[in-house]
């Protein structure tokens, strides 16, 4: 079973420096309390780690198995 991780913004990005910004938008996120799931790898938790005082991280069971 795949490990996928729930991501959701819940700060906004105004003021925040450049490099985070664009972590959370590589994640595919731009407004508050929008979520995605996405897989567990580690280009997905380096901009977790980026800017993860930005953001809500949930690990959630894959189903599709």
């Amino acid at each position: 079973m795949a490990k996928k991780l729930k991501v959701t913004l819940v700060r906004g990005l105004a003021g925040k420096r450049k490099k985070h910004k664009e972590a959370v938008y590589s994640l595919g996120l731009k407004k508050i309390g929008q979520s995605r799931i996405l897989e567990d790898n580690p280009m997905v938790r380096g901009n977790i780690r980026k800017a993860h005082y930005l953001i809500k991280v949930e690990e959630v069971e894959d189903e599709t198995s």
